[in-house]
């Protein structure tokens, strides 16, 4: 039936690291944001290409009209990813003092995240343990990008992944509407009301 099953191999070689720093879940699910840059949420997710290798998305999206602030795609999932998705949004953004939503991922409890968000002045907020749907605006912008472009294309080059991928967030910002913003895509939303 050409039926091919994900198979999860046993890494031997992998240490679980312990959290340096934890924050408490300040968003609480509270998903509404009254301006620009008030509440953004943030996380990592694997794609994969040519002969299944992976790739790593990291994403920024702010919840007050669901535009994709920033994202940068890696072969190496690593600190250097998140901390470049956080610098490419303040450079588009500076001046601002938003609350950064995140799991509890290794890259966010990592010295260095801590560093940057006093540096930068951003708060930090994280998901409770096991709770994905703390992190929603985010979890869902994955499912609406994979179920609506990744999974229907094939990428046989990581050029290609990333070159598509690109071409999507693209789309998604400037022409998908939002039924909830009157048929307007993100980026109109956020035009017509700042």
């Amino acid at each position: 039936m050409n039926l091919y099953p994900e198979i999860r191999k046993k890494r031997p070689d992998w240490i679980k690291t312990t959290p340096e720093y934890t924050f408490d879940n300040v968003i609480q699910r509270d998903f509404i944001a009254s301006k620009p840059n008030e509440k953004w949420f943030t996380d990592v997710s694997y794609l994969f290409y040519g002969n299944h290798q992976k790739a790593y998305i990291s994403a920024i999206i702010d919840r007050y009209d669901m535009s994709i602030v920033s994202y940068m795609i890696s072969k190496k999932n690593d600190n250097k990813l998140v901390m470049d998705t956080i610098k490419a949004a303040y450079k588009e953004n500076p001046n601002i003092t938003p609350i950064i939503h995140s799991d509890r991922g290794f890259q966010y409890t990592s010295r260095e995240y801590n560093n940057l968000s006093k540096l930068l002045s951003f708060r930090i907020s994280m998901s409770r343990v096991s709770k994905c749907l703390d992190n929603q605006p985010i979890e869902s912008f994955w499912g609406v990008l994979k179920s609506e472009y990744y999974y229907r294309n094939t990428f046989p080059t990581f050029e290609s992944l990333r070159a598509g991928i690109t071409k999507y967030i693209k789309f998604y910002q400037n022409k998908r509407y939002v039924p909830k913003f009157g048929g307007l895509a993100p980026i109109e939303f956020r035009k017509k009301t700042i």
